[in-house]
């Protein structure tokens, strides 16, 4: 698992739109899993897994379980294929009663938990996330990021890359880290290499980088 860290403005959340083909660049290529992302968005899109924190593109009216089996249809599940499927990812993020409330009833952390479940529908070889753990509680986080790596990285072998800015939580739970500024990377590499250039461009002192 990779984090992309930068200063708010940097550029993170451009990049993982443009490497899940939903905005194009001014300039450059992307391949993502040997695809050309720019000459066949929609093969990219099939592969990949995006929560970028935009709630706008669920149903508020709808129950999160309606949500659910809308996008699993997107994804070509449907009946008991999809509705297996649904139930694995919620007990796995401890959806309870909440699978049968409106969306626009459930509180930020819930719908951000509803995100992650949505971009692992499709099973996705390549997972790209914007804050991924923002509004969740602490321990929802915790087990938000020990599935990521331990799971979906460890047991699949699933590539996972988390846009951030809490340099602390990418050291606990990455192998790697990218640092964007102004919309380049400038740094990366395993994370106690990067560590320091990183903790430099936040100017955090030695204590704040723990």
């Amino acid at each position: 698992m990779t984090a992309l860290l930068g200063a708010n403005g940097a550029g993170k959340t451009t990049l993982l739109r443009i490497l899940a083909s939903t905005i194009t660049p001014d300039a450059g290529s992307v391949r993502i899993l040997g695809e050309d992302a720019l000459a066949h968005p929609g093969r990219v899109r099939h592969r990949v897994g995006v929560v970028l924190g935009d709630e706008r593109s669920f149903f508020w009216r709808l129950t999160a379980a309606q949500n659910l089996r809308f996008f699993a249809a997107l994804h070509g599940l449907h009946g008991r294929t999809a509705q297996d499927r649904i139930d694995t990812l919620a007990a796995q993020f401890r959806f309870g009663d909440e699978m049968n409330q409106a969306f626009r009833n459930l509180s930020t952390g819930w719908r951000h938990k509803l995100a992650l479940v949505r971009a692992l529908l499709g099973d996705p070889a390549v997972l790209l996330m914007d804050e991924p753990t923002r509004g969740l509680d602490p321990g929802a986080a915790e087990r938000a990021h020990r599935y990521l790596a331990e799971d979906l990285v460890g047991k699949q072998g699933k590539t996972v890359l988390i846009a951030t800015h809490r340099l602390a939580e990418a050291r606990q739970h990455c192998q790697g880290l990218a640092l964007l500024s102004d919309g380049h990377i400038v740094a990366e590499g395993p994370v106690e290499k990067v560590a320091e250039q990183v903790a430099a461009e936040f100017e955090l002192s030695e204590s704040e980088m723990k």
